[in-house]
């Protein structure tokens, strides 16, 4: 290999110094390198998985038991011995579809198997609309309409204005969805009434889309891996986590 390329690779002046996020993600999670994507080079990211389910078909009754919290405890804890600084869930169906409470009794189950610092997916997003200060949301999904009317009625819990909604009906294989169709999708969604767009699913990939979108309709287009990958960070202290150069985002760089 080029030594001039090799040059290039910042090295940490200790092997392995690095800090680690564990991440507890939903047994069909196909987009682990799509987190990884705004991770700087200091940190690690350490996944595992729910279990897989008696039904795979992605809709109610299938995402609260993704939620159960005997299986996320012991998540949690195949992650401990490598001494993660926080441990996100990555999931935001799991995390909204028993509402607010739903949500910290999940990042609080992971704080009680011994996360140092916890987050799930959804909370991550209302962060985000906090820093941003947004309160007028198009939500874009990829779910059913009664998986998408549930995340409507979660932001409606937590204070924000949904002005508008867009779904692709999906039940199963969302990570095989292209990107021309999520970029529709988004498209579709939009209202010149919303502050920003929320794009659902940490199994639905976004990451080389978000930019282009935010360019081309003037407002946030934030995504389920992203709020995720940036809150998880916040609360595993690294603060200074600029992602790839091309990711211009409205929320890197942004700090809570």
């Amino acid at each position: 290999m080029d030594s001039n390329i090799l040059s290039l690779v910042p090295e940490p002046e200790t092997p392995g110094a690095t800090t680690g996020i564990g991440m507890v993600c939903p047994f069909d999670m196909a987009l682990d390198r799509e987190l990884w994507r705004w991770m700087p080079w200091s940190v690690s990211l350490y996944f595992t998985r729910t279990p897989m389910p008696s039904s795979s078909v992605v809709d109610v009754d299938m995402v609260s038991a993704l939620g159960e919290h005997s299986q996320i405890r012991e998540a949690v804890r195949s992650v401990l011995g490598v001494r993660p600084a926080a441990v996100g869930y990555a999931c935001a169906s799991g995390s909204f579809v028993h509402g607010l409470a739903g949500a910290t009794a999940l990042s609080d189950c992971m704080r009680e198997a011994g996360a140092p610092a916890a987050i799930t997916t959804s909370e991550a997003l209302l962060r985000a609309l906090d820093v941003l200060d947004l309160g007028r949301i198009a939500v874009a999904t990829p779910y059913v309409a009664s998986l998408t009317d549930l995340l409507c009625d979660f932001l409606a819990e937590a204070g924000r204005t949904v002005v508008s909604q867009a779904g692709l009906g999906y039940d199963h294989d969302i990570w095989t969805i292209p990107y021309s169709a999520t970029a529709d999708l988004i498209r579709a969604s939009d209202s010149p009434d919303a502050d920003a767009i929320f794009v659902s699913c940490t199994n639905l990939p976004t990451y080389d889309i978000l930019s282009t979108l935010e360019a081309e309709l003037g407002k946030p287009v934030l995504s389920a891996n992203q709020v995720t990958a940036w809150a998880t960070l916040q609360e595993a202290g690294v603060v200074d986590h600029a992602a790839e150069p091309c990711a211009v985002q409205s929320l890197f760089g942004r700090v809570a």
